[in-house]
């Protein structure tokens, strides 16, 4: 079972995210994730527990500006909420 406190590192052109990405983490991981992003083409969500608006929020941001990515991983939330903000399994926004 995946651990509920947040973490983030960096493998290869891979985040990898462990834990829930849940509003109160969010902050704590912006800066780290956004100082990582570089050259970044995939995340890793295998380890993560569950997600909420503001963690989707996130990790389409992050996508945005990573410039498109593949998404490894389906932790509990994310399908529901990618499809209420209309978002591809890529986390881009859909047109």
């Amino acid at each position: 079972m995946p651990s509920a406190e947040p973490l983030l590192q960096r493998d290869a052109d891979t985040l990898r995210f462990r834990g829930d990405l849940l509003v109160g983490a969010i902050a704590g991981l912006w800066t780290q994730a956004v100082a990582s992003l570089d050259g970044v083409r995939r995340f890793d969500l295998a380890d993560v527990g569950r997600v909420d608006s503001a963690g989707v929020a996130l990790l389409a941001e992050l996508a945005q500006r990573a410039g498109g990515v593949v998404v490894d991983g389906d932790p509990a939330g994310l399908s529901a909420l990618r499809a209420a903000y209309r978002l591809t399994p890529a986390l881009a926004y859909a047109a």
